[in-house]
């Protein structure tokens, strides 16, 4: 069953200089979520938009666990 699974697990978090990558087992990429590391230095208008380096981590982490948490025990 694995094997038909469109994006086959292990998925793993990479981290890059903007975002945090999420790829399959296969390195192709399925998401990127994406992080500002000065959200300080920019206006509270613009700042709102992004999410800061450790909650895009935690958000890229858990994304990457989806395949794990999934899956459906075998009887």
């Amino acid at each position: 069953m694995d094997n038909l699974r469109r994006f086959p697990a292990p998925w793993v978090m990479e981290e890059e200089e903007d975002c945090f990558r999420i790829k399959d087992a296969n390195g192709f990429s399925i998401c990127c979520v994406v992080h500002r590391e000065d959200l300080h230095a920019w206006s509270y208008q613009y700042a709102g938009n992004y999410l800061s380096r450790d909650e895009a981590r935690r958000i890229a982490k858990a994304i990457s666990r989806l395949p794990e948490l999934l899956k459906r025990p075998q009887y």
